[in-house]
Parts: structure tokens; C-alpha cells; sequence
């Protein structure tokens, strides 16, 4: 299944949630910000969107410093 995140094309075994695909990438969902098909996702829907063939996904990591 092919998509693009973060402007890469990327290859996935199938179709998952935008949780199990954080999961996958070793990322606390806690710490990220993700645009799904350019509409923010809200953190508590992170188990209920689904990536699909052709979908875009930004997905952005929070990093404290000054």
C-alpha cells in the first residue's frame, strides 16, 4: 500500500491506524501532531483514522529546548 508522510512516498503492509503506524515508528503519540489528508487529527481519534492507499500524512514531532 502505497502513501506519502512528510512528503515521501512509503510503502506499508496495509491498511492501519494512525496509532499503530506511530506505534510502528517507535513515536509517543503524546508527542506528535498529525494531518491526515490535510485535516488535523485530533489526538483522541488517533486509534479511529485509518491510512489507506494514496492518503497524505504529515506527521509532526514535538522537541523541547529553547
Amino acid at each position: 500500500m502505497n502513501v506519502t508522510i512528510n512528503g515521501e512516498s512509503r510503502d506499508l503492509p496495509g491498511p492501519m491506524s494512525v496509532a499503530d503506524y506511530l506505534n510502528s515508528l517507535g513515536l509517543d503519540i503524546e508527542h506528535v501532531a498529525v494531518e491526515h489528508n490535510r485535516a488535523i487529527v485530533p489526538r483522541a481519534d488517533f486509534t479511529a483514522v485509518r491510512i489507506a492507499e494514496g492518503d497524505h500524512l504529515e506527521i509532526i514531532r514535538f522537541v523541547g529546548g529553547g
